[in-house]
C-alpha cells in the first residue's frame, strides 16, 4: 500500500457528499514488521456512517425510484445497458488499485483477485446479454382464447444488495448488476472485510448512473442495516452471508410477504471417495476444492467421506500433497494460504481442531494446524466421527475432516440429515456405483459434481441451493427475474383491441413483431 486510504465522501441525499462524521479504522489480516514487533498494519479508514445516514440514503433511493417513473427506472433497457456499459469500462481501468488494496485488505492472492476482477468484467457483459434475451421475448405478442397480451418486467423498488468478503467485488456486482438493469435503485452494503476498495469506484458510479440510483454505505452492518428493514423501504434483499445474519434481518421487515429475497447461506459440501475412484483426481480435486483461499469459500469442500478399501493410499497421497501448498503472503507465486481475511476466526478453528483432537482425530499432515498470526497452517483431521462439532459445523478455513465409511449409506445419510444443502462431488469410475449415489445426492444438494471439486461456475449453471443453504438462483440465466415482476397488459383479441396493444407496445419501447399463439 502506497499510503492509507481516507474515504472523504459519501452517497447522501443522491449524490456524492462530503464526510465530516466519525470514522471507523481498517486494518489487514497481514501483520507488518515494526520497531515494536509485528502488528497489523492500519489500511486507512472508512467513514462511520449511522442508522440516520442509511435512511436519508433509503429516502434519496425512494425519491429517485418514485413509483417506477424515476429518472433510472424510466429509461429503456438499451439506455441502462449504455450506462452499465460506461461503469465497467471505467472499472476495467481501475484493476491495479482494486486488486492491490484487495489484496491486503483480505489477504486473498494475486492472482485470485486477479482473476476475480477479470470475471466480474465478464459477468457484467453476460449479464447484459441475459437481459438483452429476457426483453427480446417479452416483445412478443401472446394469443390464447381469445385473449392477446404483452407480458413485461417491472423493477421491484429499491434493492439492498450485501455480499461477501471471499469474493467482495464479484458476488457484490452479481448483485448490484442485475438489480439495475432491471430498473431499480440499489443500496450497497459491502462486507466488514474488504471495502476500501470501494473508494475508487465512488466517482465512476456517481458519472455514470443519474443521482439517487446507487448508494454505498459504510459501517457497523446492524447499525446501517437494522433501520432500512425495520422502516420497510427495501423491496428486495439479496445477501450472501450467514443464516443467521438473514434470519435477523429479514425477520425485521413489517411486511415480509412484500420483501422479495435471495439469500446466498451456508454450506458443508461433502466429497464422496469410491473404492474405484482415480486417486490422482481425488486427491486434487479434494485438495484444491477444500483449501483454495484457505476454504473460504460457500462452495468449497469441508468434508471428506473416504472409502475404507482406498483410506489409506488416499491419506497418503492427501497428507503428502499437503506438504507441498505453499504457504504464505497473498502476492508471492503459487501462495494458496494466506492470512485468514477474519483474524478473529483463528479461535474458533483452533477450537474445533481441539474438539476433535479430544474427541480421537489425529492431524495427519506435516505441520498441520500450526500458526503465526492469522496464518494457520492446513490441518487434515482424521478419523472424523458424528461427535465432533467439525463433522456437522462449516468450518470456513483450512481444515479438511475425513470420514471413513464402508456403506453407501452412510454418506448418504449424512447429506439427508444435513441442514445445508448446496453441492456435493462423487468421485469413482463405475456408474453401476455412481448412479445410484448421484441420484440421492440429487435430492439433497443443488449440484453433484462428477470427480470434481465443488464450484460455483460455469455462470450460466443454476447456482443456488436447497434446505438452509440458499433461496433463490444466482445463476446469470436466473437472476434477473428476483429484480423484477413480471406484469400483463391484455386485451380482446379483436381488431380494435390488437390494434390498441400494438401502437402501446411501439410507444412504450417494446416494438417488436413477434407474435406467439399459446395452446
Amino acid at each position: 500500500m502506497e499510503k492509507p486510504i481516507e474515504p472523504d465522501r459519501v452517497f447522501l441525499g443522491g449524490d456524492l457528499q462530503p464526510w465530516k462524521g466519525r470514522r471507523l479504522d481498517v486494518y489487514s489480516p497481514i501483520d507488518v514488521r515494526t520497531q515494536e514487533g509485528f502488528s497489523p498494519l492500519r489500511l486507512g479508514s472508512l467513514p462511520r456512517m449511522t442508522g440516520r445516514d442509511a435512511l436519508r440514503a433509503l429516502a434519496a433511493a425512494r425519491k429517485a425510484f418514485c413509483g417506477g417513473r424515476g429518472a433510472w427506472p424510466s429509461l429503456t433497457l438499451a439506455g441502462r445497458i449504455r450506462r452499465l456499459e460506461d461503469f465497467s469500462a471505467r472499472l476495467a481501468g481501475l484493476k491495479e488499485p482494486v486488486v492491490r488494496t484487495l489484496m491486503w485488505e483480505i489477504a486473498k492472492p494475486r492472482v485470485e483477485l486477479e482473476a476475480e476482477f477479470d470475471r466480474t468484467i465478464e459477468l457484467i457483459g453476460r449479464l447484459i446479454q441475459a437481459a438483452v434475451k429476457r426483453d427480446r421475448a417479452s416483445r412478443s405478442l401472446i394469443r390464447q382464447k381469445g385473449i392477446i397480451g404483452l407480458v413485461c418486467d417491472e423493477p421491484r423498488g429499491v434493492a439492498l444488495c450485501a455480499g461477501p468478503y471471499n469474493y467482495p467485488l464479484f458476488e457484490t456486482f452479481g448483485l448490484v448488476v442485475p438489480a439495475l438493469l432491471a430498473g431499480n435503485t440499489v443500496i450497497i452494503k459491502p462486507p466488514r472485510f474488504g471495502v476500501l476498495f470501494f473508494d475508487f469506484l465512488l466517482e465512476p458510479l456517481a458519472s455514470c448512473f443519474p443521482p439517487g440510483t446507487v448508494h454505498v454505505l459504510s459501517g457497523d452492518g446492524p447499525a446501517v442495516l437494522d433501520p432500512l428493514l425495520k422502516i420497510g423501504g427495501i423491496d428486495v434483499f439479496a445477501f450472501i452471508g450467514s443464516k443467521a445474519v438473514a434470519d435477523r434481518l429479514t425477520s425485521l421487515h413489517p411486511k415480509r410477504t412484500r420483501l422479495r429475497v435471495l439469500l446466498g447461506l451456508g454450506a458443508k459440501n461433502a466429497a464422496v471417495i469410491l473404492p474405484d475412484a482415480d486417486l490422482e483426481t481425488a486427491v486434487g480435486e479434494c485438495l484444491l476444492g477444500a483449501l483454495a483461499f484457505n476454504g473460504q469459500r460457500c462452495a468449497a469442500l469441508k468434508i471428506l467421506f473416504v472409502h475404507e478399501a482406498v483410506r489409506k493410499p488416499f491419506l497418503d497421497r492427501l497428507a503428502a500433497e499437503t506438504a507441498k501448498i505453499r504457504i504464505g503472503m497473498p502476492w508471492a507465486k503459487g501462495v494458496r494460504i494466506t492470512p485468514l481475511a477474519d483474524p478473529v476466526r483463528m479461535s474458533y478453528l483452533r477450537s474445533l481442531i481441539d474438539d476433535a483432537a479430544g474427541r480421537g482425530a489425529d492431524v495427519i499432515n506435516e505441520n498441520g494446524g500450526r500458526s503465526a498470526g492469522s496464518l494457520l497452517c492446513p490441518a487434515v483431521l482424521q478419523p472424523v466421527t458424528p461427535r465432533m462439532r467439525i463433522y456437522r459445523e462449516e468450518q470456513f478455513g483450512p481444515l479438511v475432516p475425513i470420514v471413513d465409511f464402508r456403506r453407501m449409506e452412510e454418506p448418504v445419510d449424512y447429506l439427508r440429515a444435513s441442514s445445508f444443502g448446496q453441492q456435493a462431488s462423487v468421485f469413482g469410475t463405475d456408474v453401476r456405483t455412481l448412479g445410484p449415489l448421484i441420484d440421492a445426492a440429487r435430492a439433497q444438494v443443488a449440484r453433484v459434481n462428477l470427480n470434481a471439486k465443488c464450484q460455483r461456475g460455469p455462470d450460466v449453471f443454476p447456482f443456488t441451493g436447497k434446505k438452509d443453504s440458499a433461496r433463490g438462483d444466482f445463476s446469470v440465466s436466473e437472476i434477473f427475474g428476483f429484480f423484477a415482476d413480471r406484469t400483463v397488459v391484455a386485451a380482446r383479441d379483436d381488431g380494435r383491441g390488437a390494434a390498441l396493444l400494438k401502437r402501446y407496445r411501439a410507444v412504450s419501447g417494446r416494438s417488436g413483431s413477434g407474435e406467439r399463439n399459446v395452446s
